[in-house]
């Protein structure tokens, strides 16, 4: 077994999407970033690349290469799967925690799931999405920010 941990935050602006484990939340502001901004999911692939002692998602997708500017972070997260999958690895379980104050995120955890489960070609049981807030603390409003764990599991 490997276990990876991911780190990522991004600022809410307004004129952008927010989009949360390729859901889109709707809310007046959105996660300025190269791609997509999709905090969680950028957690999960560097903890997924931490896991496999590969770096982290700067050095796979570069923000300074026009390609991967506003690209989908779902689609990326698929490549580093196959990573993974190159690597003898599969997902045993994966615990992600999404801090923000607004919006409230409870009623689009199921759809996160989901999508994360799809990817990965797996039951929703071995993905954990949670969010919390900062109690005016920290990021208070002016960003999100998303922690990931993950165990991976060697292919016999």
């Amino acid at each position: 077994m490997k276990i990876g941990f991911g780190y990522d935050v991004h600022r809410l602006v307004e004129g952008r999407r927010l989009i949360l484990c390729g859901a889109e939340i709707p809310y007046e502001l959105g996660l300025l970033g190269h791609s997509d901004a999709d905090v969680a999911v950028h957690a999960l692939m560097d903890a997924i690349l931490g896991a496999l002692a590969l770096g982290d998602i700067g050095k796979l997708f570069p923000d300074s290469d026009e390609k991967y500017k506003d690209a989908n972070s779902m689609e990326l997260l698929g490549q580093v799967i196959e990573e993974m999958h190159k690597n003898g690895f599969t997902l045993g379980n994966l615990d992600m925690t999404i801090v923000a104050e607004k919006p409230k995120l409870a009623p689009y955890i199921p759809q996160m799931r989901e999508n994360l489960a799809r990817a990965f070609g797996c039951d929703t049981s071995k993905i954990s999405v949670k969010a919390t807030t900062e109690e005016g603390l920290g990021l208070a409003g002016s960003g999100i920010g998303a922690y990931a764990v993950v165990m991976l599991e060697e292919n016999p």
